[in-house]
């Protein structure tokens, strides 16, 4: 299935800013069973963009505004075909256990079995682990304990629509009973990583495909890799208590999301910030979606007026 992703980011400051520095993470990544195909950039104020790959294997665009600017627009447009999963074993033996050891004896996971910024142990985890049987193998198969691990994170949080402005310690997430996705998967990979599981925080998008799915409509996701004797990495929702599958689109990997956010940057300047987040993912049978498209839609053109249109026009032009 392909899949056109249109990422809009907006910054607007109170007073104007100068020298800001950001990082760019919204490149999808081509790798398995997921491949992109293009990849645009656009920046206003126009910028020159550089890249590098990060020691995760993230593509990562950034670049310096000099000037004074009192916003910051960023939009980021991908085409992503994705193709089937492998299937899963339909039984995986209580013997996985050795095998898993095993691979992680011969192999470096320090860095996905360690606790990190955002997934890291707590008494309160430690409640949730008991309550959801979460702290003993109980003679289930590493798949089983994987697959009842997310359906009991999942049924243990109601889910919230509006994300906070950044990611929150998971304590905040254990003691209201109510999460975004970022708090579902870090809560999930703390979780496995304690029963020796190597885990990773996958950002990226989901289709949503008209069904009525707990995740915000409009903005990034993210899910959980977990690496499994025989399998490889295999990615679970917390959120949606789905195995990843052709609707997700993948687009870095790393400890949790402190490795991950889709911008992270820096400015002179004393100002206040306001953020504006809009992501769209559609199916597409062309390379990627005019920009009339996107223009004819009220959800988009409320974000940019006539003057900003013609100035990212011009940027993306510049790009290509």
């Amino acid at each position: 299935m392909l899949y056109a992703i249109r990422h809009f980011t907006r910054y607007r400051y109170s007073h104007s800013v100068w020298q800001s520095m950001m990082e760019v993470r919204m490149h999808p990544r081509s790798e398995a069973n997921q491949r992109c195909f293009v990849f645009q950039l656009s920046v206003n104020p126009r910028a020159r963009i550089f890249a590098y790959t990060d020691s995760y294997g993230n593509l990562v665009h950034h670049f310096d505004l000099p000037s004074r600017h009192g916003q910051l627009t960023i939009i980021a447009d991908a085409l992503v075909n994705i193709d089937a999963q492998p299937a899963l074993p339909e039984i995986m033996g209580y013997e996985g256990w050795t095998d898993l050891e095993q691979i992680v004896e011969e192999k470096d996971y320090w860095d996905m079995l360690m606790p990190s910024h955002y997934a890291r142990p707590s008494p309160e985890l430690e409640e949730l682990a008991k309550k959801i049987g979460a702290t003993e193998r109980d003679g289930r198969s590493p798949l089983a304990f994987l697959q009842d691990v997310a359906a009991g994170v999942h049924r243990s949080f109601s889910y919230l629509k509006k994300s906070p402005t950044a990611s929150l310690p998971i304590e905040h997430a254990l003691r209201s009973s109510q999460a975004v996705c970022q708090d579902f998967v870090h809560v999930m990979i703390a979780l496995v990583r304690n029963a020796n599981i190597p885990c990773r925080y996958v950002s990226g998008y989901i289709y949503q495909g008209g069904e009525n799915v707990p995740s915000a409509e409009g903005a990034s996701h993210a899910w959980v890799e977990a690496l499994l004797p025989g399998v490889g990495w295999i990615g679970f929702d917390p959120t949606t208590n789905l195995l990843v599958g052709g609707r997700h689109i993948r687009t870095a990997i790393g400890r949790d999301s402190a490795d991950v956010p889709p911008t992270m940057g820096a400015m002179k300047g004393k100002a206040d910030t306001q953020l504006q987040v809009r992501v769209r993912v559609t199916p597409s049978e062309a390379l990627l979606p005019p920009d009339e498209d996107f223009a004819a839609d009220q959800e988009w053109s409320q974000f940019l007026d006539e003057t900003q249109q013609l100035q990212l026009v011009a940027a993306q032009q510049q790009q290509q």
